[in-house]
């Protein structure tokens, strides 16, 4: 196979994948937004029934950790292409079955209703959600960027990250049509399942892309060298804890950017402010491509300065972003706010891009799989977790426009990150 060949194959394989996965997790954060509240958390207002729905949501964000201990044990010890083919399995199934599940107020045929078992096995499968995606985002970034040309890891990088920006794009699009296809009775009825069940369709071309790809060089000559580790988290606890707390720092603000300006900014322009669902889906959508532009210029900055350098921007954007966003959601103008979501994108794009080529230069080959997924997803606890819940409280407090003071916390704590993180050595992307 020649290289240029070679090369397409394993951008497609980091891209599609992600956007799969991406898919998943962001049909249920829309879900979460729009129709999981009142379906499955009965409760006295909109506001607690949101609280309630957005919770669960962040319940993956604690399985996310544990998912990237386990797939970045076996990561870095057989390799990343068959692991990352059984997390985008798990993950498939998991949002697959959710499209199945019954309502709380859902009758049984013994004429007694589901009640509290609906919240228990929604979360239960959103646990699941969770763990698969913790192992996914490592394995692909390494899968691009382990296999780059030198000079264009940057770039190689980026691939799994556009992977986000697309599978949102299909997630919210996908509502949207259902949103104008069907009545609102309809859409609560059984409409909300029918991304969940087309995750199957989209799980299937992932499997099929990846497949079809090898091993990452980087990873096959660091076999060569010496045996992997025997319990790769040990290794990293114990030679690199600096390291991954850094690299965790480093990945708050793009989450806590994404999910304020998605999750949160839905839930309360369409509940507190009486938006439209459908004139909210499209103008996030509108915003998503700002998203997929920051990506890009990450990808080409990264490459002519570096990632870090980009990185440190970005932080530095999101402080600045953070005394604007609050008050803009506060005022309530759909102009206004379209603005204010395309500039958050565009800035979650200048610190989400440059991630997959930043955090593999802080941590050795042989334990890089398990160093970058812990990192990964533990600060998206705190960046995607806790922020849209926060936001919400604030909001329910009458605190609307002082929500996007977390974002320049977030911002400050990611460029924390990026001064303490410091490159291995010898060349970061190189076996060693």
């Amino acid at each position: 196979m020649s290289p240029i060949k070679q090369h397409r194959r394993i951008l497609a394989a980091s891209l599609v994948g992600t956007a799969v996965e991406f898919y998943d997790f962001y049909v249920y954060a829309t879900a979460a937004a729009l129709v999981l509240g009142p379906l499955f958390f009965p409760a006295e207002s909109a506001s607690a029934q949101l609280l309630l729905s957005l919770m669960s949501f962040g319940l993956a964000f604690v399985a996310r950790p544990v998912g990237a201990i386990a797939f970045g044990h076996f990561g870095d010890r057989i390799g990343r292409k068959s692991t990352l083919v059984v997390s985008l399995m798990l993950m498939g199934i998991s949002t697959l079955l959710i499209a199945f599940l019954p309502t709380y107020h859902m009758t049984l045929p013994n004429g007694q209703q589901v009640c509290w078992v609906a919240p228990f096995l929604l979360c239960i499968l959103r646990f699941g959600q969770g763990f698969g995606l913790g192992g996914e985002w490592g394995g692909a970034a390494l899968l691009a960027v382990e296999n780059a040309p030198k000079g264009w890891e940057a770039r190689f990088g980026a691939a799994p990250q556009l992977g986000a920006p697309v599978g949102f794009l299909a997630a919210n699009g996908l509502y949207l049509l259902l949103g104008l296809w069907l009545s609102e009775a309809d859409f609560f009825a059984w409409g909300w399942r029918v991304p969940f069940l087309l995750s199957a369709i989209l799980v299937g071309l992932g499997l099929w892309v990846r497949l079809r790809i090898g091993e990452t060089q980087a990873f096959a000559q660091a076999l060569d060298d010496a045996p992997p580790p025997s319990l790769p988290i040990s290794d990293i606890l114990r030679g690199h804890g600096v390291r991954l707390i850094a690299g965790g720092a480093g990945v708050i603000a793009c989450f806590a950017i994404f999910y304020l300006s998605t999750a949160f900014a839905l839930g309360h322009m369409t509940t507190a402010r009486g938006v439209d669902r459908e004139t909210m889906l499209a103008l996030q959508l509108g915003a998503n491509l700002f998203l997929a532009l920051g990506i890009v210029v990450a990808a080409i900055r990264g490459d002519f300065t570096s990632s870090k350098a980009v990185l440190m921007w970005g932080a530095l954007g999101t402080v600045a972003l953070g005394f604007i966003f609050g008050p803009a959601i506060a005022e309530g103008s759909l102009p206004v706010v379209f603005v204010t979501l395309c500039v958050a994108l565009f800035i979650m794009g200048l610190v989400y891009g440059p991630l997959g080529s930043w955090l593999p230069t802080l941590f050795p080959v042989t334990l890089r799989y398990t160093g970058i997924s812990i990192a990964f997803n533990g600060g998206g606890i705190i960046g995607g977790a806790v922020a849209p819940i926060a936001a919400q409280m604030l909001s329910g407090a009458g605190g609307t426009s002082m929500v996007g003071l977390f974002l320049s916390a977030a911002g400050a704590v990611t460029l924390l990150g990026v001064f303490l993180g410091k490159e291995t050595k010898p060349k970061p992307y190189a076996a060693v």
